[in-house]
Order: C-alpha cells, then sequence, then structure tokens
C-alpha cells in the first residue's frame, strides 16, 4: 500500500477543503486590496483637471473599503485556521488508530477501538460546530473510517513500522524541510523587491527636485506598492516559518533514527504518540499565533 492509496476519514478531506478555500479567499481579498489601493494612488495623479475626473479616484476607494469591510465580516482567515486545526488533528488521530497508538492502542476487540476513533470524530464536529455550517459537504458521503486504514491497521508489528517510517516520518520531513527551503527563497525575493520599490521611490522623490514642473512622478503608486510588499511579507511570515519549519525537520530527522530501536507493541505506540506530537508542535503553535495576531 502507498500515501496514493491510503484514505484518510472523510471529515479530514472535508477540512482541508474548507481550509484551503479559506485560504485562497483570504489572500485573494488582501491582493484585491493592495491592487485597488495603487490604482487610487495611480489616479490621483491629476492626468485631467476635469472634476469629474477625480470620480475615479474616489470610486476606487470604495471598492477597497468594501472589499476591507467584506473581509472584516467573513473572517476568512479564521477558518482558514480552523480548518487547518481540525484536519491536522483528524489526521494525527488516523495514524494513531492506524499504528495501533494510544489512546486506540491494541485491543481484543476491534470494534471497541473502532468506536473510541468514531466517538472522537464526534466530539470534534461537536468542538467545531460554530464552522459547521462553512464545511462544504462534497465528502460528507465518505467512510469515516476508511478500508485502508483498516488495512493498515491490520498489518504486522514490522510492517506498521515500516509503513509508518516510509509513509509518515518520512513524508513529514520531507514536507518541513521543502517547506523550510521555499520560504527562504520568499523571503530573499520579497526583500529584494522591496528595496527595488523603495529605491524606485527615493530616486523619484529626489529627481522631482530638480524636475519640479513635471506633475507626474509617481512616486505615491511605487510607495503603496512597497508598502503592499512589506504587509505582504508581514502576512506570510517567510522568515518566521522558514526557521520554524527547518527545526522541525531536524528533530524528525532525530525521531526517525529511533524506528529500527523499537521492539514491542507498547514501544511502537510510545514512539507514535511522541512522533505525532512533532508533526503537530509546530502547526498548532502556527495557527495560536495567526489567531492571536
Amino acid at each position: 500500500m502507498t500515501t496514493e492509496q491510503f484514505e484518510y476519514p472523510a471529515l479530514y478531506d472535508t477540512a482541508s477543503e474548507m481550509s484551503a478555500s479559506s485560504q485562497n479567499l483570504f489572500l485573494l481579498l488582501v491582493r484585491a486590496e493592495y491592487v485597488l489601493l495603487f490604482l487610487a494612488a495611480l489616479s490621483s495623479l491629476n492626468f485631467y483637471s476635469t472634476p469629474h475626473y477625480f470620480i475615479i479616484p474616489a470610486a476606487i476607494l470604495i471598492a477597497s473599503l468594501v472589499v476591507l469591510i467584506f473581509r472584516s465580516l467573513q473572517k476568512p482567515e479564521q477558518d482558514w485556521y480552523r480548518g487547518r486545526a481540525l484536519a491536522e488533528s483528524i489526521k494525527t488521530s488516523c495514524w494513531k488508530y492506524c499504528m495501533r497508538a494510544e489512546p486506540f492502542g491494541d485491543s481484543d476487540s476491534l470494534s471497541k477501538r473502532r468506536g473510541e476513533f468514531r466517538s472522537y470524530l464526534t466530539e470534534i464536529l461537536v468542538a467545531n460546530r460554530l464552522i459547521g455550517d462553512r464545511l462544504p459537504p462534497n465528502s460528507a458521503a465518505k467512510d469515516q473510517i476508511t478500508a485502508s486504514m483498516e488495512a493498515t491497521r491490520a498489518l504486522s508489528l514490522d510492517e506498521r513500522k515500516e509503513f509508518y517510517e516510509k509513509h509518515r516520518v518520512r513524508d513529514q520531513r520531507t514536507w518541513y524541510a521543502k517547506k523550510a527551503s521555499a520560504n527562504r527563497t520568499s523571503s530573499k525575493r520579497w526583500l529584494v523587491l522591496s528595496i527595488f520599490a523603495y529605491g524606485v521611490a527615493i530616486l523619484m522623490s529626489l529627481v522631482r527636485i530638480t524636475e519640479p514642473a513635471f506633475l507626474y512622478w509617481p512616486v505615491e503608486p511605487v510607495i503603496v506598492v512597497a508598502s503592499s510588499i512589506l504587509g505582504w511579507t508581514q502576512i506570510k511570515k517567510f522568515n518566521e516559518l522558514s526557521s520554524s519549519y527547518t527545526l522541525t525537520a531536524h528533530e524528525i530527522g532525530i525521531i526517525q533514527g529511533r524506528v529500527a530501536e523499537i521492539k514491542s507493541e507498547e514501544e511502537f505506540s510510545l514512539f507514535v504518540v511522541e512522533a505525532e506530537q512533532a508533526f503537530s508542535r509546530e502547526h498548532t503553535q502556527w495557527v495560536a499565533r495567526q489567531q492571536q495576531s
């Protein structure tokens, strides 16, 4: 079995879909605000002296205000964070169930463990009832305990150790390492763009001193661009995430080396619980920081 064949509970797919769509909506609205502010600054350069021309920047600012109010009322970033936290919580519990780790450890009664896992999903739904009306219904008809989950749980200890190391531990280590590298690259790229934008604005301001007769120096639009870049980097937190993801990748690498030393079900259960805590720690902290900001 591969991770492509492995299916998570339907609730995980639903929460992931809600998180992704809310994230896309939030970032789209932020981009729209930046673009509208840039257009407002550009149109304020007085290309025409007729009074009716000034309706254009006023209309653009009104549109920007509407976007801001809509984003403030809808709060898609909260659905993004909550959906991601919900999905990751389900994912962690799913792996614990499949690996027979606590609180879904080995038992003579498999139906008992199934009941405990279903009860856990029910508790999650109750705890997240505030976003229940925003969960997409696409995956609602799918299984909550999938056939691939049952097949994985039925594997022997050695087979589960190999499956978990390959498809969970190694996968998470690769994910965090790639994300750390991508955020570091993005941080450098946006820093260069920010410096360039500020440099252009400064140069135009100095040149305007020598050419005061020219009325159309686009200093204000360039300043809006520079400020937007700064705001974007603060929203995305490239440097912070790069550092955190790098440390998490190293921590997972240390954990990964212990798989071969496991000899019993009890040791493997403790290992899975510890590993899942490491996988979710950084994400949980990030979600908490986002909700507090």
